[in-house]
């Protein structure tokens, strides 16, 4: 399962809400090659679900995530951060064995 926080949980209600999307509209995460520690988190909005999608719902927000992604993801936490140290969503990852300094990517 991939889990929300609630300051993540206002973020997206928020942009969803800025953007004028609809509740068909949930959050993908994703996992791809690349950043400096060898994959890269990406967050979107989907109003489609795969076949072969995991959909998971935390505190009301909708999240689905494909298979191989998933594989990475298991147990993360979804976060956002406005404090001084930087602004924006992280992942509290514990299939994470290292990541980069500014948190946008991870290897296992």
């Amino acid at each position: 399962m991939i889990t929300v926080s609630d300051k993540a949980k206002e973020k997206v209600e928020k942009l969803k809400q800025e953007a004028q999307l609809d509740d068909s509209f949930r959050l993908r995460a994703s996992v791809a090659g690349g950043g400096c520690s060898g994959l890269s988190y990406n967050l979107d909005f989907d109003d489609e679900v795969k076949p072969m999608d995991q959909e998971f719902e935390d505190k009301g927000v909708k999240v689905v995530v494909d298979m191989k992604s998933f594989l990475y993801l298991a147990g993360t936490e979804l976060d956002f951060s406005d404090g001084l140290n930087g602004k924006g969503f992280f992942f509290n990852n514990p299939n994470a064995t290292r990541t980069c300094g500014c948190g946008d990517s991870f290897s296992v």
